[in-house]
Parts: structure tokens; sequence; C-alpha cells
């Protein structure tokens, strides 16, 4: 179990059993400026930015599409 912390955090089973003052915080991205957030994003593995850049296209679509059918549906 430790072993797959430790992985997963990036550190060692040490760091996980000796943490000291270093344990971990909760990362809120509401908070951060865009260019922080943006930063924080880069760091994940490759899959997991490829889903989260993947959602926020999927938004920024759907967001389009409604604003395209508002605008033409206005005219009508």
């Amino acid at each position: 179990m430790l072993d797959k912390l430790a992985k997963f955090y990036g550190i060692t089973i040490d760091q996980i059993v000796h943490m000291g003052s270093e344990v971990p915080t909760e990362i809120t991205l509401e908070d951060k400026t865009a260019n922080k957030q943006v930063r924080l994003i880069a760091e994940l593995d490759e899959n997991d930015k490829s889903i989260i850049f993947g959602m926020i296209e999927t938004m920024f679509t759907k967001k389009k599409f409604k604003d395209f059918f508002q605008k033409n549906v206005a005219v009508l």
C-alpha cells in the first residue's frame, strides 16, 4: 500500500513515513491565477493532461454551439 502511495505522489516510502511538516496539502485551482492553473496542469502525467484538455475542449465546443444556436434562433 505504501509503495503505491509513494509512486502515486512521486515520493519515497521514507518520506511518507517521516513526513514531518511536509504533508501535502489539497490544491484548489479556483484560488490560483490562470497562469498558475496551467503550470499545475502541466505537472500532471501525459494521460491526465490529455483528459483535462479534452474536457476543456469539449466545454468550449459546447459553448460555441450553444451561442451559435441562440444567436441563429433569435434571427428566425
